[in-house]
């Protein structure tokens, strides 16, 4: 064999196994990318499971619609609500409730859990609420301010002082140098719009976001003081949560220019 002829035929064994290198390269990377995109495009397992979200009764709506969004754009994960006052809610969760996210009407009552030391984390502002009085359908007993609350004989109901509703009215009505000798106080803001949607009650104080949810079943009225008492609503993932991850996607949400959209049309302020 000439020298000619044995550097050809290593030349030839060397690319072929060139060819043998780059093809088992070629075979680990299409494997990798399989890999990754199993796991999602970003590498991150993909979210699954249920997320339990103590929310503040006025949350109801927008939350709702938050969490079929969620479910929508992550299949495979359900979003769960118990909605109720903050302060029943907090109770709860510092009572040992498995939750994985506590959405608070004030940071009062956020401060609760956190004092518990049952958040992880720091709690972020994702909304703001504004009081408003909510009246019978059309407005029979023509009430146009704060002030006419405090007539004679009129059915007014209030949210209970301890819960954000209720410490926000009180707030309010302090700065109009009011008083009024509501027919009830309720747990939540839900129970007391009630109230006047079962035609128990002619007027109640609650948040615009609820006068709004209720349509033609009431009639909304501004006041100017409410502008004294607006509540920061504050979210936070807890420490036991049993779907952290998840439920961090979920606040993500809450927080993203899609959640803080639907959280504007239904009525709550920027925070």
């Amino acid at each position: 064999m000439t020298l000619y002829a044995r550097r050809t035929r290593r030349t030839v064994q060397a690319a072929g196994a060139g060819a043998a290198v780059l093809l088992l390269l070629s075979a680990c990377s299409s494997s990798s990318e399989s890999s990754s995109e199993a796991s999602g495009s970003s590498g991150s397992p993909k979210l699954s499971g249920t997320v339990t979200v103590f929310a503040a009764a006025s949350l109801q709506e927008s939350f709702t619609e938050l969490g079929e969004t969620f479910e929508k754009e992550h299949p495979g994960t359900e979003v769960t609500f118990s909605f109720g006052g903050s302060d029943t809610l907090a109770a709860n969760i510092t009572g040992g409730a498995p939750a994985d996210v506590f959405a608070a009407a004030s940071p009062k009552t956020m401060e609760i859990v956190t004092a518990a030391k049952d958040v992880a984390g720091t709690p972020s502002t994702f909304a703001r609420n504004q009081l408003e009085i909510a009246t019978l359908p059309g407005n029979p007993d023509r009430i146009s301010s704060l002030k006419d609350l405090t007539a004679p004989g009129l059915k007014v109901v209030l949210c209970d002082r301890t819960v954000p509703c209720g410490a926000a009215a009180d707030k309010a009505l302090t700065a109009a140098g009011l008083k009024v000798t509501p027919v009830s106080y309720e747990q939540d803001v839900k129970g007391a719009l009630t109230k006047v949607e079962l035609k128990e009650a002619d007027a109640a104080v609650v948040y615009r976001t609820d006068v709004q949810a209720a349509g033609d079943k009431v009639d909304g009225v501004d006041f100017p003081e409410a502008a004294d008492a607006i509540n920061d609503y504050p979210i936070a993932l807890l420490k036991d949560a049993p779907n952290p991850d998840t439920a961090k996607a979920f606040m993500a949400l809450v927080r993203s220019a899609e959640g803080q959209k639907v959280l504007t049309e239904a009525g709550f302020l920027k925070p």
